[in-house]
């Protein structure tokens, strides 16, 4: 029997339909594998976080220095205190990097090498500080955007004599977006501190994206390490990262949850220093400093009016914490680059503040600028 063959024409389509169907299947399969391994805790969770203390020999040689310095600086009623926060931008965000996020092209950001260099900058910029407690947000240990290194041991490895606590804020499989895609991501908040720790804690804060584009973004939080002082109270160190590409709403409920958990500490009479990048400049700031551009992403706003009780909120209005990454910095216009004021602290009114000042590195590591806080803590 005679059988007739396909066209041309038929064969091309059975094909187009195959390869579509294959295609289907492939997309459906990642979205149900991101779906199934979707770290997304509930909001208002809290979850117990590891303490890594210092080796024996560093936390005795460290207490013996700390020991001294107060001796030297302190009276019996306070502790003098230097505090870091710094968004490192994962090591991959310095000032030849550009990101697509935010207007720029740019996906993987830098090449391993570059990473490292911003890296070992960081670290050697915190070493000159010597600050008591550190705050870093945007820390990779396992990310394909910075080569899968493992930014929290190098850090720890750098300051042996720190306790250190870590919280993921961002943690996906993998990334299927833009072209190169993003990959694996494993990132969150570092704090380092002299400061013996006795409890670390995460609290997830509100996600305002629904699925299926939750899959692949972060799932913010705050960071809480707890010092125990001398009259049985606690100094609260709170490290966190609001949120940055939403339409207001999730900054918002963020804010809201973030004001609730200082109160809570505050009721207890505990100390409290919040830091980290806000995304956001407080209504009591200079915001003509460095005024928006149009078509540049846009910071929020916190109103420091709507938050009840006695608190310090805290920017150096001289210097800005962050520029923008719509092109590389290196060999721009740095007169009419978009600068902005988001990185900053929020403290208890019983902290004595002493200054606040933003570090100006060029944003050569970074996007982000180091900015220093210090206080004096009253120990009893």
């Amino acid at each position: 029997m005679n059988r007739r063959k396909n066209s041309p024409a038929k064969r091309i389509l059975k094909g187009i339909l195959l390869a579509v169907g294959v295609l289907i299947v492939l997309v459906g399969g990642l979205f149900g594998y991101l779906t199934v391994t979707e770290y997304y805790p509930e909001e208002g969770k809290r979850e117990d976080l590891e303490i890594n203390s210092p080796l024996e020999e560093e936390k005795a040689a460290s207490a013996d220095v700390r020991e001294e310095e107060q001796a030297a600086e302190n009276s019996p009623e306070k502790k003098a205190v230097r505090l870091v926060s710094w968004n490192i931008g994962y090591g991959a965000l310095g000032d030849n990097a550009d990101f697509f996020m935010d207007g720029g092209k740019g996906v993987k950001t830098a090449d391993k090498a570059r990473v490292e260099q911003n890296l070992q900058m960081v670290s050697e910029e915190l070493k000159s500080l010597d600050p008591d407690v550190i705050f870093l947000q945007e820390i990779d240990r396992g990310s394909s955007r910075s080569y899968n290194i493992d930014e929290t041991a190098l850090l720890r490895k750098d300051f042996p004599q720190m306790w250190s606590s870590f919280a993921n804020n961002f943690k996906v499989a993998f990334i299927p977006y833009p072209v190169p895609p993003i990959g694996k991501v494993d990132s969150g908040l570092l704090t380092l501190t002299k400061l013996p720790v006795s409890e670390a804690e995460r609290i997830q804060l509100p996600c305002p994206f629904s699925w299926p584009v939750r899959i692949a973004n972060l799932k913010r939080c705050v960071m809480l390490d707890r010092v125990s002082l001398d009259d049985g109270r606690e100094l609260v160190l709170i490290n966190l990262h609001l949120e940055a590409y939403d339409s207001g709403e999730g900054k918002e409920k963020q804010t809201q949850m973030l004001t609730q958990i200082l109160n809570e500490e505050a009721q207890k009479g505990n100390s409290v220093i919040a830091a980290g990048d806000f995304n956001q400049i407080f209504s009591s700031a200079d915001k003509g400093q460095f005024p928006a551009q149009e078509g540049k992403w846009q910071a929020g706003q916190i109103d420091v009016t709507q938050i009840d009780g006695d608190w310090q909120f805290l920017m150096d209005e001289d210097t800005p914490s962050c520029r923008s990454l719509d092109q590389p910095y290196a060999g721009a216009d740095h007169d009419s680059f978009q600068y902005y004021l988001i990185d900053g602290f929020i403290v208890s009114g019983d902290i004595k503040v002493k200054s606040c000042e933003t570090q100006d590195l060029g944003f050569v590591c970074s996007d982000h600028n180091p900015v220093v806080l210090e206080a004096e803590i009253p120990a009893e």
